[in-house]
């Protein structure tokens, strides 16, 4: 049996139990003698006993109002296996709603049993479905490179898509909505919260029993009070169909990628194969073909696919199939990073049976092609959609899916069927956008105003700027950074490249800026730890770049920032020096070129040999304004030079393209 002495947690989860920061968490150990003994993990990493921690943490009043489930998920996560942790919090769950009801899961040990008790004795205190959304969060970021999620913004958008496509959906009062890989339970969810009308069954399938029973244990907070039916089974969706014969208003899924043991040989002569037997290498094809065969007519389907699967030569007869026969109505790319694998441009196929049995799609029909990969959100350190712009793009688009009058947004272009069905049957929406979004006149009148508007700010600092007046032949006194540490004038930490060690899981984190970024488009491309980075800067602190080839220096502003090799965390003492002052004075050109070490671009650059006016802190002031508008400046040429180019590459597509009227 799993006690809380013989749980583990390390220095993160201590954090998170008491509600601090990591390096609170680190000066507790450093300061109290009576902090507890560490007993197992690494000098780096070290591993304590709950059961101690939370002893400790009472006696000196550090726990607050931090509530019970801190204290209970490490002892879920001391179970070990990914499967009994899972279907333990699954049964905690069904024992919140139904506090008399025995444990369904034979297969529980006895710690685990315990602990559903507990967990559910917790839950009907503190709330059973939040209770049971925290253990479920964290369950699955403890096991996050064995699962694969839809995250919600995608979850939404997909059944908003599905409601808005499927056909003769308005005049009717009962809808049933399918999940064949379900997971834990996203897509279903989703369907849940954006569907408030009457009649609503839910059928899914999952083939990991511990997912299948998260996944009911989801729903069933969701259906509470709400006459929903919802139905969750256990299987193979392809191999053993559980919903074989039941007709789906919508069907959404996100299955598994690239599986070649799906069921190619025992499969073969599956009556859902009706464009075509899925190749042994497209298991994704199989997936669609399920789908489609479970859809009444005029039902949509929304499914995630990898974008290969657009383009791989051996799936272009079923494409080809599906798109003469009306099946596949809409492809939409979105950004990398919108669900895993992420650092791929995920694709949504959408789906549609012909609302009146028809085998081919009617005469002039269209495919439409979304190229949503655009939509990244500008300056965010990790790969990701701006979701609310991406969702009122996305449905702006299908949503004029069988209005062919109405104009498209953007990269979205209708495409005939006759152009796709060619040798390659490629329906990849980059390929045929790329030459479709010329701008339209009201973009180019938007893109022109905000040049007029860059133009106006760089006419107001060349007026300020060119009216600076300087006097020659006065020598004027410098200091090195170095003197300014030795006078206490600033204090200087040096950036460094975290140890992958140093990093527990779930620790918090922030933006790890490197110099291969500052080369790049200078946003961070990585993370730290929160508490144990060297140096991470804070708003007001100088920040310098110690390599010829991306030498510079700046205030920073924003949320904090850890720093890599090379790179440098300044910070004043405001009572000596102007943050601005400094910063100005130590990004001069000359400056990094007498402190550098060799004349090679990929030298370094010693910040202690760096000179810096010596000026009192009021004198310092005019100079500081001074330096802020040259960088201003610098910023406003590099974003003229961008809109300038873009507008010369709009204009000339429109004029090349003809009906010139003016």
């Amino acid at each position: 049996m799993t006690t809380t002495s013989a749980v583990p947690v390390s220095l993160a989860e201590i954090a998170r139990i008491a509600g601090v920061g990591r390096a609170a968490v680190s000066n507790w150990r450093r300061r109290h003698d009576s902090f507890p003994s560490r007993i197992g993990g690494t000098d780096v990493s070290p591993q304590f006993s709950l059961a101690e921690v939370e002893q400790w943490l009472r006696d000196n009043g550090k726990l607050k109002d931090v509530g019970g489930r801190e204290l209970l998920w490490p002892r879920f996560e001391a179970l070990g296996s990914r499967d009994e942790s899972g279907l333990a919090i699954a049964e905690a769950a069904r024992r919140m709603r139904s506090p008399r009801a025995r444990v369904s899961q034979p297969e529980l040990s006895g710690a685990a049993r315990e602990l559903v008790g507990e967990a559910a004795r917790l839950g009907r205190a503190e709330g059973s479905r939040e209770t049971f959304e925290f253990l479920l969060q964290r369950w699955l970021e403890t096991h996050v490179r064995q699962l694969s999620t839809t995250p919600p913004p995608l979850a939404t958008l997909m059944t908003r898509i599905a409601l808005a496509v499927r056909l003769g959906g308005t005049d009717q009062r009962e809808l049933t909505v399918l999940d064949p890989a379900c997971g834990t339970g996203h897509l279903a969810a989703a369907a849940l919260q954006e569907y408030d009308g009457p009649g609503l069954t839910v059928l899914a399938c999952e083939r990991d029993p511990a997912l299948a029973a998260l996944a009911a244990a989801r729903l069933g907070f969701l259906t509470e009070d709400r006459g929903v039916r919802a139905e969750i089974t256990t299987a193979d969706a392809l191999r053993d169909d559980s919903f074989a014969g039941s007709g789906a208003d919508i069907a959404l899924c996100n299955p598994p990628f690239n599986e070649r043991d799906w069921g190619y040989e025992e499969l073969a002569t599956d009556q859902r194969w009706t464009h075509g037997l899925p190749p042994r290498t497209e298991p994704e094809l199989a997936w669609v073909q399920h789908l489609l065969a479970h859809l009444k007519p005029g039902g949509t389907a929304v499914v995630v696919l990898p974008p290969a699967v657009a383009s791989r030569k051996a799936g272009r007869r079923i494409r080809g199939s599906l798109l003469r026969t009306g099946a596949l109505r809409a492809v939409v790319a979105l950004p990398p990073g919108s669900a895993q694998p992420h650092s791929v441009s995920l694709q949504l196929w959408v789906l549609r049976a012909a609302p009146d049995g028809s085998a081919a799609a009617p005469p002039g029909q269209d495919a439409l092609l979304v190229d949503a990969t655009g939509f990244a959100k500008p300056g965010a350190r990790e790969p990701g959609p701006d979701w609310d712009a991406l969702g009122s793009f996305v449905l702006t688009a299908v949503q004029a899916l069988d209005h062919p009058d109405r104009e498209l947004p953007g990269s979205a272009v209708r495409v005939p069927l006759l152009d796709l069905l060619d040798d390659e049957v490629d329906v990849t929406p980059g390929r045929y956008t790329a030459n479709s979004t010329e701008a339209s006149g009201a973009e180019l009148a938007a893109s022109w105003e905000h040049l007029r508007t860059h133009l106006a700010e760089l006419t107001d600092h060349v007026r300020y700027l060119s009216g600076l007046g300087f006097e020659s032949g006065t020598a004027q006194t410098t200091a090195t950074v170095g003197d300014l540490l030795k006078a206490g004038a600033l204090t200087l930490r040096a950036g460094q490249q975290p140890t992958e060690t140093a990093v527990a899981p779930r620790e918090p984190t922030v933006p790890l800026l490197t110099v291969p970024d500052l080369l790049m488009d200078g946003t961070p491309s990585g993370t730290a730890p929160a508490g144990s980075a060297p140096a991470v800067v804070e708003e007001g602190d100088v920040v310098v770049a110690g390599v010829v080839r991306a030498f510079k220096a700046w205030v920073h502003s924003g949320p904090p920032l850890a720093l890599g090799p090379q790179l440098y965390a300044l910070r004043v003492d405001r009572e000596k020096l102007d943050a601005h002052f400094l910063a100005g004075c130590l990004r001069a050109p000359a400056n990094g070129r007498q402190a550098g070490t060799h004349a090679s671009s990929s030298s370094r650059v010693d910040i202690r040999r760096l000179h810096v006016l010596q000026l009192p802190l009021a004198e310092q002031a005019a100079y500081a304004e001074a330096f802020r508008r040259l960088r201003a400046f610098e910023t406003l040429l590099t974003r003229i030079d961008g809109s300038g180019r873009g507008l010369v590459d709009d204009v000339g597509d429109r004029l090349a393209a003809g009906g010139l009227t003016a």
